[in-house]
């Protein structure tokens, strides 16, 4: 999980490249979440790390807001931050059911 855990509780910006309601361009499932990733990272896949934004029910461009779980993926090496903003708190069930459109392709823990 290399160095994924030092994001919890921290305030992070999140960079879109899938906003809520855009298809996966090659697997074609719809964000019902804004997902993206944080600009100078790097994540277990080689590529920046990933977030989903939760609680944000229009497409962004840009979202800065608090890590309050990491969803590890005990099949795959890239782990997914969960950002929010402050003060919003999900539980884990709440976390995997805004996620399952993509994260039920994975088997995956919760961190927090």
């Amino acid at each position: 999980m290399n160095n994924v855990k030092e994001y919890l509780g921290k305030e992070v910006t999140v960079k879109m490249d899938r906003q809520l309601g855009t298809a996966h361009p090659k697997w074609g499932f719809i964000y019902t979440v804004n997902y993206g990733y944080i600009p100078n990272t790097v994540s277990g896949d080689g590529e920046e790390l990933d977030a989903y934004v939760l609680g944000e029910f229009k497409p962004l461009e840009e979202f800065t807001g608090k890590v309050i779980a990491i969803i590890h993926r005990t099949n795959d090496d890239d782990d997914k931050l969960v950002v929010t903003k402050d003060g919003n708190n999900y539980t884990d069930d709440q976390i995997r059911a805004l996620t399952e459109f993509q994260e039920k392709f994975f088997e995956s823990e919760i961190y927090r």
